[in-house]
């Protein structure tokens, strides 16, 4: 029996920890686990077998960094130590005496993907196909990508799996306790996307206890259709004489983990600090529990990377500005790569109110799948709602889908056969919600009986390719009512009907009834008001028409969508409100395009700062007060880290600017950098994606950062710190196993060097951790690392 044809029969049982196992074996703070699939076999194949004992019925192989860009160096191909690692798997399991499976072990690079990083989301998938491979062919008997803390990330693994394997592929994120990852998504936006791309089973890893776990597990609940998976930490981590200790022991472990089993989890396993004992111990109560039933979720989802929006709740305005139809300026901008003009126009439909954005790109003179791929790929790095690809071209569709992160809107699809068997497939394979357009081969149907025959075929085509009513949003079409004024009713009789018969979703482009006609607002809010209700989800609708939008907001107040007027009252009332600064198509501010991210804008802004200002002033009274709203607003969660890296990178190109201008005064930038700031990486640990950021933002605070990279030893970080006079060092660790290392580069620097404050950061550490090892300060993100500086070194403008 196949691991899938299990899932549902019984509660199914992942092996726990490899890593503290290993470390507990004499594995070296900065060693390769890896590796000891050739060096040490007989261990590693009796950890398997110990679980296995245990009564686990899947055991990970432990190629959790076996990827090419993890291994860069080592002297050993991908290929050989993925083929030692299931080899050593498998003949565990043979020898077992039962069924059980051998799960191939996907972690991530350990780089951020572009924009946020330099690794490009091609080279990602690469790495991941070619480790998928290897495990199939090793004979794996299913996929687990886990400790996932991008979607971008997981989309790239779980792709490269699906597209290169035949493989069942289960995929692990690793959330906060706020429920949020890195890269800033919530449970909910991972799930969309994940489900959309098919994954088999879909949940928790790492980062937190079974205690944590229990809080976020009903979020995974409420919108995941598919296969649960929870497998936390044996608590969270602590130092202890130089090791690294884990608080919760099995039968504490067992009695949370027999909980969410009970609450609807169907695979429950270990990671950091678990143990066979935890894993024996987990077994023994949830046995005899059988799986709750999963409980399909129908709902009409999208999502971007950081939410998911839904259908249904209350009317969805998809902005309509990122087009070039009628828009000269728009045309202009996009002959002319002025990527910044595109991008202040999704910023200012975000501010308006947009839930959507639709994004069309074509124009017959340019190279349209480029820019489109273009387009996507910088709109989500500085606006955070979901994207409505919109194209005739499917190449362009399958390359924009591709490289989305999230599950898209998809604009469109109609009744004809060639146009179903072009975009169905593409729906399939990528995951997304599609628009479909109530024509076919025979024309618009002038009646609204022939609208609902052709979004019945539709969904109906659609399912035979494995699409669900729910991922099809049927738009009835709008036709201009100067032609012919029957348009309006025929199209609102339509909106009934579909909705009414086939219980879908619709949605309209609103502007198309008054073509033809003056003050066409005046038009465009009255059948809009009509067609809401009449039931219409969606409307493809200019946010910044005052007009639009105050139809919108009254109809939700009368229908009670907008509970209490609460939304209408705050919009409409005269109380000042702390509304973000408005961008559009116009210049902004220097202050604006730095708190937008935008590096164009930035960088013109600064310019004409420096017309009338001093460049010291342009830093202390635009630059930093800017960066300072962007770290208030990533702190308290109105922003992630997405738009806190592209505000810092439009900071940055605004500085350089500046600096250019204090050179040619033939003023030293020493005026503008202050103090010096050492970050590393700690000994072991090649994982440097948080000091990355840390490094970004202090720079653009003029700070003076000496980056001496990644598995630094701690004589490299006193001998930095003793010959530049540092007052700060800031020390990154992900792994567990390498947190002794930042014990004892922080013992070193107290002792050599008196003066120097340490603060620290890190996925696997806590407050209680830091104070264990004796550092000076804890930073729970990267602005933090940024106030701390502050207090150490005196206020950012120079004041002290």
């Amino acid at each position: 029996m196949g691991v899938l044809e299990l899932l549902g029969k019984r509660i199914v049982f992942f092996d726990g920890a490899m890593g503290t196992i290993l470390q507990q074996n004499g594995l070296g703070a900065g060693e390769l686990p890896e590796l000891w699939n050739l060096e040490r076999p007989d261990l590693i194949e009796q950890i398997h077998r110990d679980y296995l004992a245990a009564g686990a019925d899947i055991v990970k192989t432990n190629t959790f960094g076996g990827n090419a860009i993890k291994l860069r160096g080592c002297g050993r191909s991908v290929q050989e130590i993925v083929e030692a690692a299931v080899s050593h798997a498998r003949h565990a399991v043979e020898s077992c005496g039962r069924d059980a499976y051998v799960a191939m072990d996907i972690g991530p690079t350990g780089k951020l993907l572009r924009p946020l990083g330099d690794l490009s989301f091609e080279e990602a998938y690469e790495a991941f196909k070619e480790a998928a491979q290897c495990g199939e062919k090793a004979g794996a008997d299913l996929i687990l990508i886990e400790t996932m803390s991008d979607t971008y990330e997981a989309k790239a693994a779980l792709l490269a799996a699906k597209e290169n394997t035949s493989l069942p592929v289960f995929v692990t994120m690793i959330f906060d306790e706020k429920g949020k990852l890195l890269t800033g998504g919530d449970i909910a936006a991972a799930v969309a996307l994940l489900e959309g791309l098919g994954a088999d089973a879909i949940g928790f890893n790492c980062g937190l206890g079974p205690e944590q776990m229990r809080t976020l597990f009903p979020q995974l609940l409420d919108c995941c259709s598919i296969p649960m998976i929870v497998n936390p930490n044996a608590g969270l981590p602590r130092s202890v004489d130089g090791r690294t200790v884990f608080d919760v022991g099995p039968e504490e472990f067992a009695a949370v983990m027999e909980e969410l089993v009970r609450e609807g989890a169907w695979l429950a396993g270990g990671c950091c600090g678990t143990t066979p004992a935890h894993i024996a111990a987990m077994i023994q109560r949830c046995k005899t529990i059988f799986p709750a039933p999963l409980q399909p979720k129908e709902r009409t989802v999208i999502s971007s990377y950081s939410k998911a929006v839904c259908f249904g709740k209350r009317p969805l305005l998809i902005g309509e500005r990122i087009n070039p139809t009628g828009k000269s300026r728009f045309k202009q901008a996009l002959r002319e790569n002025d990527m910044d003009y595109i991008l202040r126009e999704g910023i200012a439909q975000q501010q308006a109110g947009a839930h959507i954005l639709d994004v069309n790109v074509g124009l017959p003179e340019i190279d349209e799948t480029a820019m489109m791929c273009r387009a996507v790929t910088e709109l989500q790095s500085v606006v955070d709602l979901p994207l409505q690809i919109d194209t005739s071209n499917a190449e362009t569709m399958e390359q924009a889908m591709r490289l989305y992160n999230g599950k898209p809107l998809i604009n469109s699809v109609n009744g004809k056969q060639e146009s179903m068997r072009s975009i169905f497939p593409l729906v399939k394979k990528y995951g997304g919600v599609v628009i479909a357009l109530t024509l076919d081969e025979s024309g618009i149907p002038e009646t609204p009986e022939g609208r609902l025959a052709v979004a019945k075929k539709i969904v109906e085509t659609a399912a035979t390719y494995g699409i669900p009513k729910r991922d099809i949003v049927v738009d009835a079409l709008v036709m201009t009512i100067s032609a012919g004024q029957e348009a309006a009713a025929v199209t609102l009789e339509a909106l009934r009907l579909i909705e009414n018969t086939l219980g879908v979703h619709t949605s309209l482009g609103v502007s198309n009834i008054s073509f033809g006609l003056p003050q066409r607002d005046n038009v465009n809010a009255a059948f809009f008001t009509m067609a809401l209700q009449s039931g219409l989800s969606a409307a493809i609708v200019n946010p910044n028409s005052a007009a639009m939008r105050k139809a919108y907001d009254a109809y939700c107040a009368l229908s009670g969508v907008d509970q209490q007027c609460m939304d209408y009252i705050a919009r409409y009332s005269e109380q000042p409100s702390e509304a973000a600064p408005k961008a559009s198509g116009m210049e902004m501010s220097l202050g604006q395009a730095i708190i937008s991210g935008l590096k164009e804008s930035a960088h013109a802004a600064a310019e004409q700062e420096l017309l009338t200002k001093e460049p010291l002033a342009v830093i202390n009274e635009s630059l930093i007060p800017a960066l300072d709203r962007v770290g208030k607003d990533f702190e308290t969660g109105k922003l992630f880290l997405p738009q806190l890296l592209m505000s810092a990178d439009a900071a940055k190109a605004a500085f350089e600017v500046v600096r250019t201008k204090l050179d040619s005064m033939e003023t030293s930038t020493a005026s503008v950098k202050k103090d010096k700031i050492v970050l590393a990486t700690v000994k072991g640990d090649i994982h440097d994606i948080g000091k990355n950021i840390v490094k970004v933002l202090l720079e653009n605070y003029s700070y003076d950062v000496i980056d001496l990279g990644k598995d630094v030893p701690p004589e490299k970080v006193v001998e930095a710190v003793v010959q530049n006079e540092v007052k700060l060092v800031g020390l990154s660790a992900l792994m567990t196993t390498t947190v002794v290392n930042m014990e004892e580069t922080i013992r070193e620097l107290h002792k050599n060097a008196p003066d120097c404050k340490v603060m620290v950061g890190g996925a696997v550490l806590t407050q209680e951790y830091a104070d264990m090892i004796h550092a000076d300060h804890y930073s729970k993100d990267a602005m933090d690392s940024v106030r701390y500086a502050h207090v150490i070194f005196g206020d950012p403008s120079g004041e002290e």
